[in-house]
C-alpha cells in the first residue's frame, strides 16, 4: 500500500511538472513585447494579471530600496503583499532579483544607446 502511495504521488507530481513545463515553454516561444501582453492578457483573468503586475512593481520598487510607505502609495499594495514580495526577494529562489537585475541593465543600455 506504502509504495502505491509513493507512486502515485510521484506520477501526480510528474504530471503537474510537466503541465507547468509545457506553459513555460510555450511562453519562451513568444516573440515580442505585444505577443507576450497577448498571452497574459488571455490566461489570466483580469485581477490575476494586475496582482502579478503589481507585485513585480513591488519587487521592483524593494530592489531599489525604497520604503513601504512608499511603495504603498506608489502601487496601493498592502503591507501583506509588500511583505511576502520581500520574503521571496530575501529567501525565494532568486530568480525574481536576478530578472529585476537583467531589466536594469537592459534598460541602462537603452539608455546610453539613445
Amino acid at each position: 500500500m506504502l509504495i502505491l502511495q509513493k507512486e502515485e504521488a510521484y506520477m501526480k507530481k510528474n504530471f503537474q511538472r510537466t503541465r507547468k513545463e509545457d506553459m513555460y515553454k510555450a511562453i519562451l516561444q513568444l516573440e515580442t513585447m505585444e505577443e507576450c501582453m497577448d498571452f497574459f492578457e488571455d490566461i489570466c483573468a483580469e485581477t490575476e494579471l494586475r496582482s502579478i503586475e503589481q507585485r513585480f512593481d513591488v519587487a521592483r520598487m524593494l530592489s531599489q530600496e525604497k520604503v513601504y510607505s512608499d511603495i504603498m502609495s506608489t502601487t496601493s499594495a498592502s503591507t501583506a503583499t509588500i511583505s511576502r514580495v520581500n520574503r521571496v526577494l530575501n529567501g525565494g529562489t532568486g530568480m525574481l532579483e536576478k530578472a529585476l537585475k537583467r531589466l536594469e541593465e537592459s534598460e541602462a543600455k537603452t539608455e546610453s544607446e539613445s
